[in-house]
């Protein structure tokens, strides 16, 4: 059977996503059993001090700074001052404001003995379920979107821009960044790419996931980093779309009808049957809910997929480009 049969996007379209409901993997809050124990006592004292730079998060999530929030105002609220709240969780009064900062990501300690000072409502623990750590090389704009698409049911992405960054190869990535303006650090591109390389495992690691991608041919053609990135490209988008789960169009240069003029579009079915969309732009992304708008935008991929070469004609055509190079 082809598989492009396997991945229709739908126009089932679910409900809109509720503030929080799916921005975040379940907590990262340390392994701490919030008991005060020898080495526990230690840390406690070893934190005493003003905040060291090697404490701090290296790159502070949202969800961090959110829960920071709650913190401090409930602490407020009760009418406790930080030196007091840390005497409470037995952390300096400096890790208290570290923490209601978003610089630090609680442990479960810190949690629970919070809870228990500032009125034991169940905020804190319900908050910090969401918690998460920065992701380095990831815009912040882009973050949610990565967190829903690790745990999506389908996945469809059209491009015109550039190769999808599921399918980039590492050069071409490296290609990608190296063209960033303002130009980046050495460091900073090698945290752009490592992440994109990270984020591609799911490809490997989801083999029921049906993958959809559609792809302009000029895209192809683009002689982005030169040919040798462009045979390494064109060889890893073969490696990658050679599973039965996965499906590569290609938009051929002389179409005459196209149904997502609009540009780039991303669809992700939720594991709760909920359909939502992703867009980008100049430093901005968007991420789409609207049950209206994503019953549009499901309706032009589909009629893009049905305009593009098929399956076998899109890999011939990369197989061509390949012997060209």
């Amino acid at each position: 059977m082809d598989n492009v049969d396997r991945v229709g996007v739908g126009f089932e379209v679910g409900d809109e996503v509720e503030a929080g409901d799916e921005t975040g993997d379940k907590a990262r809050i340390g392994t701490g059993d919030g008991a005060g124990t020898g080495r526990e006592a230690a840390d406690d004292e070893e934190r005493s001090g003003p905040e060291r730079e090697w404490d701090r998060e290296p790159h502070p999530s949202d969800s961090m700074r959110t829960f920071g929030a709650v913190v401090q105002a409930l602490r407020e609220h009760t009418g406790l001052s930080r030196a007091e709240l840390g005497t409470w969780v037995r952390y300096s009064k400096h890790t208290v404001a570290s923490v209601e900062l978003g610089r630090r990501m609680p442990d479960r300690a810190f949690v629970e003995r919070a809870e228990l000072a500032l009125g034991n409502t169940g905020a804190l623990r319900k908050a910090a379920r969401h918690l998460t750590r920065g992701e380095i090389g990831l815009a912040a704009w882009f973050r949610q979107w990565a967190r829903l698409e690790r745990k999506a049911v389908s996945l469809a992405t059209y491009e015109c821009r550039l190769v999808p960054g599921l399918l980039q190869s590492e050069a071409y990535a490296r290609a990608v960044f190296d063209n960033s303006i303002p130009l980046l650090t050495d460091e900073q591109a090698e945290a752009q790419v490592a992440a994109r390389m990270d984020r591609q495992r799911m490809m490997r690691e989801r083999p029921t996931v049906p993958f959809s991608f559609i792809v302009e041919e000029a895209v192809l053609r683009r002689g982005l980093g030169g040919p040798q990135v462009q045979a390494s490209m064109l060889d890893h988008v073969l490696e990658l779309t050679a599973p039965r789960n996965v499906t590569f169009q290609v938009v051929p240069l002389w179409l005459e009808f196209h149904g997502c003029l609009d540009g780039s579009l991303q669809i992700l079915e939720t594991p709760e049957g909920r359909w939502l969309g992703y867009s980008e732009g100049q430093q901005n992304g968007r991420l789409i809910s609207d049950r209206k708008e994503m019953r549009l935008l499901c309706q032009r991929y589909e009629t893009l997929r049905s305009q593009a070469l098929n399956p076998k004609e899109s890999r011939d055509l990369l197989e061509r480009l390949r012997g060209e190079l």
